[in-house]
């Protein structure tokens, strides 16, 4: 690779200009090592506003998008149940991938496409998740370095409304990926994974299914072993009136300062309207509806995190990490931005300059929906579930 290339932006395909595009659109702004060409979107309203706003090309279709020789690799943000098949189509095109979490909804789709990632010899990144976090890798990294001993447990707890925001219906059957499990629990069990290793053993669960007008999982807690030796707990409820984020400096999931005076918010919207009714609210966040971006002024997290360790003991937050050691008590600050997702675009990169894998390989991201399975299976059965398909870190 020349000097030249390693110095230009990687050009960019976007399949899916849905909630997931926007949510990055602020990391693409604000990263110049990535430029945005071309968009792929069933709505013609929302191809217009990305060229009105990067000048890329639209198309109506995964399939013209990958052909086109400008883009170098593919973005793709679409609807869980059709990752696969996207994720396949640009690898066998040539395209270096990056996917949104999780992977695939079945491990046999996920077994497919880490087939057409190691068959096509591109990268497939899985992400953004919040084990990209800063914090969490500065974490990872300490417990790495062996300066605060062994690694023994980990808590992981969250506590939002996600069942009680805008929803289509998909998204609340949990065969197609719908309900905290896909969503959700798989940001807190990358994390663990993240922190611990990677190779995970045994998954032990109970869910709950409380609301009979959302029919899907929305609130776990798993215990998690470790080849270690370690295990993690993680608790996450989405039918939460208590909001977790308070114990997070009052910063949001995404990096943005709560304002107190919206609490109740989700649930006031959602009052008095039928599926479709929700459906169309749901459609006013998509690209292209003037729906607005949210800023972020610290890193992101997805709620309290404590690492236990034979010497120190490790809380993360959204501005670095508290160190409790045996005699001191001090705080590694982890700097924000400018990018917020910054090491999204640092495993692209990565990626397509250099032909580097990141941590979040499809493989990884294969094993962390291995225990979103487990959950479900050990709740249903009241056993553990051991695991076989786990990776740990490159």
């Amino acid at each position: 690779m020349t000097s030249d290339r390693a110095e230009q932006p990687v050009r960019l395909g976007v399949v899916g200009l849905g909630r997931g595009f926007m949510l990055m659109i602020p990391t693409f702004k604000a990263d110049p090592r990535v430029t945005l060409v071309a968009a792929a979107a069933p709505r013609a309203e929302s191809r217009a506003a990305f060229a009105a706003e990067f000048g890329g090309r639209g198309y109506d279709d995964i399939v013209p998008l990958c052909a086109d020789p400008d883009v170098e690799a593919v973005y793709i943000a679409t609807p869980h149940q059709v990752h696969a098949d996207h994720v396949c189509t640009a690898l066998e095109a040539g395209k270096h991938v990056l996917v949104d979490k999780p992977i695939a909804i079945s491990m046999a789709d996920a077994d497919r496409m880490v087939a057409a990632a190691e068959a096509s010899g591109k990268q497939l990144i899985v992400g953004p998740s919040h084990s990209f976090d800063p914090p969490v890798e500065a974490a990872a990294r300490l417990i790495e370095s062996g300066d605060v001993g062994a690694l023994r447990m980990i808590q992981a707890f969250n506590y939002t409304d996600f069942l009680y925001r805008p929803r289509r219906p998909e998204e609340l059957r949990t065969e197609e990926g719908g309900g905290i499990l896909f969503s959700q629990a798989i940001h807190q069990v990358d994390v663990v994974r993240r922190l611990a290793g990677g190779m995970a053993t045994r998954v032990t669960a109970m869910t709950g299914a409380w609301d009979p007008a959302r029919p899907t999982e929305g609130a776990f807690s798993a215990l998690i072993s470790f080849a270690s030796g370690a295990f993690a707990s993680l608790t996450y409820s989405g039918y939460a009136h208590f909001d977790g984020d308070i114990w997070m400096e009052g910063v949001g999931e995404l990096g943005q300062r709560k304002d107190p005076g919206a609490y109740g918010k989700a649930r006031r919207a959602l009052q008095g309207l039928d599926p479709a009714a929700e459906t169309a609210l749901k459609q006013t966040r998509t690209y292209g509806s003037g729906a607005g971006l949210i800023e972020a002024q610290t890193n992101e997290h997805f709620g309290p995190v404590i690492a236990l360790c034979d010497r120190a003991d490790l809380r993360l937050t959204p501005s670095g990490l508290d160190v409790f050691g045996d005699t001191e008590r001090r705080f590694v600050e982890v700097p924000f931005g400018p990018a917020p997702r910054g090491p999204v675009i640092d495993a692209l990169v990565a990626a397509v300059r250099d032909d580097r894998a990141p941590v979040q390989t499809g493989a990884w991201g294969r094993a962390s929906l291995e225990i979103c399975h487990a959950i479900l299976e050990s709740a249903a059965s009241g056993q553990p579930v051991d695991l076989h398909r786990q990776c740990g870190v490159i």
